[in-house]
């Protein structure tokens, strides 16, 4: 729940779409749902608050575009679904299911408190629906089973894989995606070498 609602989903590293195991599927719904519905939207500047505004008008109404435009083509809102009619750019924590991968929710950027989850019958479908996207910045595999979650890892098309963990950055570690997430590495060794300027030197005897 913390990787969706980082800045109220105004976050690059924010989860953007769930991908979730038909076994497991009405469990998590049940326990994501509960969650989203505690939280409470309000002045970010109150220790009680979870989820703060948009940043702007615009981004309130791009939410709504995307969550009606789901709904039109037979997604499902378990809780929220529309911006608040209250002062300030504030938008419904919100989760969605019976997703299809065409739907603008899914195949889009979701940049705010908005969570689209479709179940999916194996993991080979998993891997296929998430390399399936012309982003790749972080992905985040959960399972008990941490050898079956590093293959898996090695198989997403991601600039960075965390099994078990959300997505962060981490200063001993390259950080950058792929697609249009970006090009390049920042941090760790690998992110000082972005900065400099590599000279190849050729000389034949």
């Amino acid at each position: 729940l913390l990787g969706r609602m980082l800045n109220s989903g105004q976050s690059c590293i924010a989860a953007k779409r769930f991908i979730v195991m038909e076994e497991v599927f009405d469990a998590f719904l049940s326990l994501f749902s509960e969650k989203i519905k505690k939280l409470k939207t309000g002045d970010p500047l109150k220790e009680e608050t979870d989820i703060g505004p948009m940043a702007f008008l615009k981004q309130v109404q791009t939410l709504q575009e995307q969550v009606e435009n789901a709904v039109r083509n037979g997604a499902k809102i378990i809780t929220g679904g529309t911006a608040l009619k209250r002062e300030g750019f504030f938008f419904e924590p919100t989760l969605v299911t019976q997703i299809t991968p065409d739907m603008n929710l899914w195949k889009e950027e979701v940049f705010g408190p908005v969570a689209p989850v479709m179940k999916v019958k194996s993991e080979e479908e998993a891997v296929r629906i998430a390399n399936n996207s012309e982003f790749g910045l972080g992905a985040s595999i959960w399972t008990e089973e941490l050898e079956k979650g590093e293959l898996l890892a090695r198989k997403l098309e991601a600039g960075t894989v965390f099994i078990n963990s959300i997505v962060k950055s981490d200063a001993r570690m390259p950080f950058g995606g792929i697609k249009k997430s970006g090009i390049g590495r920042e941090l760790s060794k690998y992110g000082l070498k972005e900065f400099v300027n590599i000279k190849g030197i050729n000389i034949y005897k």
